[in-house]
């Protein structure tokens, strides 16, 4: 089983910029896997699916994140990225990390995101 662990939460002023890091236990350049994904959940809210990047490197982003965060990955660190800037008060979350294998969804445990002036 693929162990993921995310970091990089914590609180910041609107308009503000964090960069989450997910690390993976095992490597994510393999055609084994389908895509890696970021998603939040709110308090009371479902979670949401915000990026995709597939092992290609092909990227798909919530229209509401879309020119604001940047998912990318580096297979080097077996490392996925979420860049996110101009931070606003509605993308407070819990952070979650996923990778979709050929098998199964692996989550990472969720790095909380604050964002209030």
């Amino acid at each position: 089983q693929m162990r993921l662990v995310e970091s990089g939460g914590g609180t910041v002023q609107p308009g503000g910029s964090l960069r989450l890091s997910c690390t993976s236990s095992g490597t994510i350049y393999t055609r084994n896997i389908n895509s890696m994904e970021w998603y939040r959940e709110a308090p009371g809210m479902q979670r949401e699916a915000v990026a995709t990047i597939t092992v290609a490197g092909r990227t798909n982003y919530t229209d509401s994140v879309k020119g604001r965060f940047t998912i990318s990955r580096d297979v080097t660190k077996n490392t996925i990225y979420l860049q996110m800037n101009n931070l606003k008060p509605e993308d407070t979350a819990n952070y979650f990390c996923a990778v979709n294998t050929i098998w199964a969804t692996n989550w990472g445990q969720g790095t909380q995101v604050t964002v209030s002036s």
